[in-house]
């Protein structure tokens, strides 16, 4: 019996320390990795921006074709333009307030269903997404790599989109549209407590 457990004990243990330790990380945060590994973090980091990104992909969902793929695309595109303006240091206004408006309108687009015409939902995804590449771009570590910090943050901006897209195509059945107007309900709740605290 304690020879078993003694099987079954070393790996567990050797996992938990596995888990304990700090990774060593070979890169500094600057240069072509480190800028690659702050643009990916970042989004991920800021619950405002991931709040709005799985938005866009919940009602690219909840629109279906062809919105279900353009708004995921026109989003990340947009905001590398506004991440370039946000690098070479153009001001844009109200940066902030404009993140935390993006999650109370798409949120509340999501809840209530709502289902403009393509292009007028393209337009509103692209001008909030001015406001988020912004703040990616003038939130770049001054070491990085503008081009893979790019990269990275519309990686992680893509995978965002995924989970709201995932989590959007259970609008098929009556009680994931549901769950899925409810999420927009939450998303612009939370929107609207960060809408507060930056005015």
């Amino acid at each position: 019996m304690r020879a078993r457990w003694e099987i079954l004990a070393r790996p567990l243990f050797g996992a938990g320390l596995f888990l304990l330790a700090a990774p060593a990380l070979a890169h500094t945060g600057d240069g072509v990795a480190g800028g690659f590994l702050s643009g990916l973090t970042h989004p991920i980091f800021g619950w405002d921006h991931v709040l709005a990104m799985v938005a866009v992909g919940l009602w690219g969902a909840f629109l279906g074709s062809p919105a279900i793929w353009l708004l995921p695309v026109i989003f990340p595109l947009v905001m590398a333009f506004g991440g370039a303006l946000g690098v070479l240091g153009v001001p844009v206004p109200a940066v902030e307030a404009g993140i935390a408006a993006s999650a109370v309108v798409l949120g509340l687009l999501v809840a209530f269903a709502s289902r403009p015409p393509l292009w007028v939902a393209g337009v509103i995804v692209g001008a909030f997404a001015i406001f988020h590449g912004h703040a990616h771009g003038t939130e770049m570590p001054q070491a990085a790599n503008a081009f893979a910090y790019a990269i990275g943050f519309v990686t992680a901006t893509g995978l965002l989109h995924l989970i709201g897209i995932g989590f959007g195509l259970t609008v098929r059945w009556p009680a994931g549209e549901w769950a899925v107007r409810a999420g927009g309900g939450a998303i612009s709740m939370v929107g609207l407590a960060f809408l507060f605290s930056v005015v």
